[in-house]
């Protein structure tokens, strides 16, 4: 699913990219990619107390500002951002109805970067982790339907379909901008696992399900992800990100790491 990044990167209307990076790069890398940032960006990495932390940030920020200067043709350090009052960043001028807007999630060393031009969009990814996806959680979260459809699956695929419900939730909440005032049990997805990505209903919006699209992606071993994208008329392309060769000392990440 995940190919090679290529030389000449352009971004049709009716295209929605995907990068897929490793954050655990050498040291030498992480330094290269700390020169990128701002210094705003350099204070934040500054305050995280785990080595490993401030390390995965400086790497998904900078690999952020890297993948969005090829876009804008632009020096990654010379990229303004601003966020709206729920936190979501966009990039200064690009809110045209052909500006480039982006989205980004990452876990447990893995990035994922979504691309796309005069549309919004949403991404979540997530390690499958067993101990996190219990009934308690769904019960608390996920809508009635949505906590009945998951405990009649079969025990062995339950797992995944939690995961699929969580992420599909998260990338749609991501999409929209306004944080958890969308509350995750007002909204439905699909989650059977083989079953497409789908929003199923939002409550109070009867028209919101044919203004969006879901997809699942597939992303490293024990990861699961979905993207949320306005609108249907769309396709998808997946890179895996290796580093600008135009660009001095980028890293080179390789395939599920």
């Amino acid at each position: 699913m995940w190919d090679p990044s290529p030389q000449d990167l352009k971004l049709q209307s009716n295209e929605v990219h995907v990068w897929q990076a490793t954050l655990n790069l050498e040291p030498a890398q992480v330094d290269s990619l700390m020169r990128v940032l701002l210094p705003d960006e350099q204070v934040r990495a500054s305050r995280f107390y785990f080595q490993k932390n401030r390390e995965h940030f400086i790497v998904a920020r900078g690999s952020l500002r890297v993948i969005l200067g090829r876009y804008l043709n632009t020096e990654p350090e010379q990229l303004q951002f601003r966020y709206n009052s729920y936190g979501k960043p966009a990039l200064i001028g690009q809110s045209g109805s052909n500006g480039v807007r982006f989205n980004l999630s990452h876990s447990r060393g893995l990035a994922l970067y979504a691309i796309a031009r005069g549309r919004e969009i949403g991404v979540d990814l997530e390690y499958i982790r067993s101990d996190f996806a219990d009934g308690q959680i769904a019960d608390r979260f996920f809508s009635l339907r949505e906590a009945k459809a998951l405990g009649a699956i079969p025990t062995d695929s339950r797992i995944a379909a939690f995961f699929n419900c969580w992420t599909r939730k998260e990338a749609y909440i991501k999409a929209r901008g306004k944080g958890l005032t969308l509350p995750l049990d007002q909204f439905e997805v699909s989650l059977v696992p083989g079953e497409p990505a789908t929003l199923l209903r939002v409550s109070g919006n009867p028209d919101e399900t044919s203004r969006w699209s879901l997809r699942e992606l597939l992303p490293a071993s024990g990861y699961v992800a979905a993207l949320a994208v306005e609108g249907h008329d769309w396709q998808l392309k997946c890179w895996q990100w290796q580093g600008d060769p135009r660009s001095r000392n980028l890293p080179m990440n390789q395939p599920g790491t």
